[in-house]
């Protein structure tokens, strides 16, 4: 007898405290809204310069050591070009000897999609601007601690703000 009470007493709780839950009026946090920028082929192009263009919507790569933001030190934050959508902080830029603009985290991880590429014979994961669509670079497991990554961006697909 005292177990089936038990059970029953069990039972009742579970129950009533699914039924409290379903009623709470207690605030739901929030997720991250991005308003998308969606524009057309031609649009894109009255914005941007034909680099610009050729990385950004067209998934392209700007030549190793050719950028602006390759060696570029300034402290501020770095958007994307194409809609200016903050993406990095320049305490997060490193010198990767790789030639290109190196970053170790991005300033919110809602602001970039990461898709495995499978492009040009290899395998890596490209990030592109959620806000966009944008392609910026790629993302890498070699970088400085204490995140171990290494963005690989393209300057042409950013710009700085001081």
């Amino acid at each position: 007898m005292k177990k089936l009470f038990f059970l029953v007493l069990v039972i009742s709780l579970s129950a009533c405290e699914g039924n409290s839950q379903n009623n709470s009026t207690t605030p739901k946090p929030k997720s991250t809204m991005i308003d998308k920028v969606e524009k057309t082929d031609e649009e894109w192009k009255k914005i941007l310069n034909p680099e610009q263009y050729e990385v950004l919507r067209e998934k392209g790569t700007e030549a190793p050591y050719s950028g602006k933001y390759y060696l570029h030190k300034e402290k501020g934050t770095y958007v994307c070009a194409a809609c200016g959508a903050e993406l990095f902080k320049s305490d997060t830029k490193f010198d990767a000897g790789c030639g290109w603009p190196s970053f170790s985290d991005v300033i919110d991880s809602t602001k970039v999609v990461y898709t495995k590429d499978k492009s040009h014979g290899m395998i890596r994961t490209e990030i592109t601007c959620a806000k966009c669509g944008g392609h910026l670079g790629h993302v890498f497991d070699d970088g400085p601690a204490p995140t171990g990554q290494r963005y690989c961006i393209n300057s042409v697909s950013i710009e700085f703000k001081k």
